[in-house]
This record gives C-alpha cells, sequence and structure tokens, in this order.
C-alpha cells in the first residue's frame, strides 16, 4: 500500500538544501527529488540502501573506466553520474522519512572516499595501460590528493569556526547574566537562513537582520502622552524611521546599529496639561533583542562585489563556494571521460579547486581577525565594569 507523501513541491521544501553546489541544484535534484518521493512512497527502502547503491555502481563505474577505451570512458561517466544521484538521494529520503542514522553518515562518508579512490586509479591506470604515459600515474595520485586535502581542510575550518562560535557565545552569556545584554545570532546564520534578503540594496528586507543591542528598559508614556507621532514603529516597516532611534551597545563589535521600536520623550503633567491625580505607570523592560555578531565583516568590507555575487547565487539555492570537491569530481570523472580529455579537465578542475580552496583559507584568516576584535570588544566594555 502507498505510503501517504506530500505533494512535490512540499518534498523539495524538506529535502533540498538551501544552498548547495550548483552542479546539484542544476543537475541532480530535478531528478532526485521526484525520484525519493516515488521511492518513499511505493518502496521501503532505506537512505543505507541508497547510499550502498550509490557506492556499487560507483564501483561499475570504475570498471568501465579501467578499460581505457572512450565508449567505456562515456559509459563510466554516465555511470559515475547516476552513482552521485543516488548518494544525494539517500539524504533526501533521509530527511523526508525521517530515518536518518549517525552511522548512515558515516557510511555516506567513507564510501564517498572509496569510491573518489577507486575511480581514479581505475580512470588513470586505464589510461596508463592504454598509452604508456606515466604522467597518468602523477594525475591519480593528485585526484586522490586534491579530494583528501579538501575533506580535511573542510572540516578543520568547520572546527576552527565552531570554536570561535563558542567562545563568542560563552563571552555573551557571560555578558548578558552580568548586564541584562542582547540574545546573540551570528549574520552568517541569519543570510543562510534568509537567502532572499540583499546587504547592499535590500534595506527594507535586511532590517531585521541588522545588529540591534537592547536597551535596558523603557519608559512606558500614559495615554495622554502616547500620540501618533510617538508611536512604537517596527523598523522593517520605515527605514526613516530607523534612523530616529539610536542605540549604544556594551560591545562595539556587536555592531549595534538600530533600535526596532521607539518611545516618545518623558512628559510631565504640567507639560501637558495632565491631572495630578493620574499615576504614572511602571516602567516596563524592553525585550531582549538579538545581537548579530558578523565573522565575515572584513571580508565583505574588502570584496564588496562578491557579497553581490552570493546573493545572486543564495536566491537560486547555489553556494557561493563554486568549485568545491563535488564540482572536481564531476570534471575529473565525468566531463573529461565524457569528452575524452582526461588530463586536460583534471588538471583544470585540480586548478580551479585549489584556487578557491586558498580563497577559503584567506577568508578563514579575515575571520580571525574579526572574531579578535569581538573578543576583545566584550573585554573593553567589561573594563569600567571591573574598574
Amino acid at each position: 500500500m502507498p505510503r501517504d507523501i506530500p505533494p512535490l513541491a512540499e518534498v523539495r521544501r524538506i529535502t533540498e538544501k538551501k544552498r548547495d553546489a550548483w552542479w546539484t541544484v542544476m543537475l541532480v535534484d530535478p531528478v532526485a527529488t521526484p525520484l525519493v518521493r516515488w521511492i518513499a512512497k511505493y518502496t521501503r527502502a532505506t537512505p543505507n540502501q541508497l547510499t550502498w547503491g550509490a557506492f556499487l555502481v560507483g564501483l561499475g563505474s570504475a570498471a568501465c573506466f579501467a578499460q581505457g577505451d572512450w565508449r567505456w570512458l562515456l559509459l563510466g561517466a554516465v555511470l559515475y553520474h547516476v552513482s552521485f544521484i543516488f548518494d544525494c538521494m539517500d539524504g533526501k529520503l533521509a530527511r523526508l522519512t525521517g530515518t536518518g542514522s549517525v552511522f548512515g553518515a558515516w557510511l555516506d562518508f567513507v564510501f564517498d572516499r572509496i569510491r573518489v579512490l577507486v575511480c581514479s586509479v581505475a580512470l588513470m591506470g586505464g589510461q596508463y595501460a592504454r598509452t604508456d604515459d606515466v604522467l597518468y600515474l602523477w594525475l591519480a595520485l593528485a585526484v586522490a590528493s586534491l579530494d583528501a586535502l579538501r575533506y580535511i581542510d573542510s572540516l578543520e575550518i568547520f572546527k576552527i569556526r565552531h570554536g570561535m562560535r563558542k567562545q563568542i557565545k560563552a563571552r555573551m552569556r557571560a555578558a548578558r547574566k552580568a548586564e541584562n545584554q542582547a540574545e546573540l545570532a551570528f549574520m552568517e546564520d541569519l543570510l543562510r537562513e534568509n537567502p532572499e534578503a540583499d546587504l547592499e540594496t535590500d534595506r527594507d528586507t535586511v532590517a531585521p537582520l541588522e545588529p540591534v543591542a537592547p536597551r535596558e528598559t523603557a519608559p512606558a508614556t500614559s495615554a495622554m502622552e502616547a500620540t501618533p507621532a510617538t508611536s512604537v514603529t517596527p523598523a522593517a516597516s520605515s527605514p526613516e524611521t530607523t534612523s530616529a532611534a539610536p542605540v549604544t551597545s556594551a560591545a562595539p563589535a556587536l555592531s549595534a546599529t538600530r533600535a526596532l521600536d521607539g518611545a516618545s520623550a518623558p512628559g510631565t503633567a504640567a507639560a501637558t496639561g495632565a491631572a495630578t491625580d493620574v499615576p504614572a505607570p511602571a516602567q516596563a523592560p524592553a525585550r531582549r533583542r538579538t545581537a548579530v555578531v558578523d565573522l565575515h565583516q572584513e571580508f565583505r568590507r574588502r570584496f564588496p562585489w562578491w557579497v553581490r555575487c552570493r546573493n545572486f547565487l543564495l536566491r537560486h539555492r547555489i553556494r557561493a563556494h563554486l568549485i568545491s570537491g563535488i564540482e572536481f569530481q564531476m570534471g575529473v570523472f565525468i566531463i573529461g571521460p565524457a569528452v575524452d580529455a582526461v588530463v586536460a579537465t583534471t588538471v583544470v578542475s585540480g586548478v580551479l579547486l585549489l584556487i578557491f580552496e586558498l580563497a577559503i583559507i584567506y577568508k578563514l584568516l579575515l575571520s580571525t581577525r574579526d572574531f579578535t576584535r569581538t573578543i576583545n570588544s566584550f573585554e573593553t566594555a567589561a573594563a569600567p565594569v571591573n574598574s
């Protein structure tokens, strides 16, 4: 009996990532998502079974590569793309049915690395057997090394960024506990969750994402004092209103900019003609606002054009890292064999991968400087309190 599975549009929302590799967005998701819906509805297949399927098809691709002839290379390229589609489907099926597991994630990662290693040896070994050119042996070593470098580097960068966020959150919790500071969010997370936001041009969309520091207390006015000119107005609805209510922050690196709500200047009974027997309302604490830390501030300042490019890509679900491990694999194991230009596509793919990896490392360097300034700002803000 078919299971109750949502319509395709809802399945896309559940299974497809908010941002992904351009190869996946353009050439995999249009095929993988409908297949995942069909599998979830009419079969009892599990994500781990799809992982095994992707691995076995990948081994079939390696067997074709080892033959060396172009027709076998073309078949191997097709099988490798099918293998990658299955590799994407296991995660989608896990998200759709809620059957993911930690072991499944490990199995997927290990099989991916084995598939790349086996296919690189088979592809370059087959070409070496056909041409007796030792260059292919060096290319096999280069492909396996670059793939390992990419994933080791991404893991280490993730650990460093996680460590920086953990330290900032710890400082923020201490400041919030001591001085009722704002909640904390990171600009990169907000932009990831709101890919339609444009930091450069769309100010109305970005206004709710801007860093804001809280007020300690907000004096509530009486009904006679509240006028349309001083009523509370959300910042996102009127950019002009935001500039009328500046706020100060205890931590300069948090870049607190605007308050989302304004309060009227407290009036006196004599000035307003109010009756003296009207009791003054108690001060109401302002609601806690989210302070945003931007650990990519220096990078955006140096490369403002990249922000616009990134925003454009995110609106189409494409991540800014245009040449990652996925695109590298597709260049080596699909494009190269398909056009019978293994050496050229492997070299070009490797060079582009290295360029983007160096760019990520440089971005990490600038991010560590933003992190240092943020940590120092907490110490600077705490100095007057401790003195």
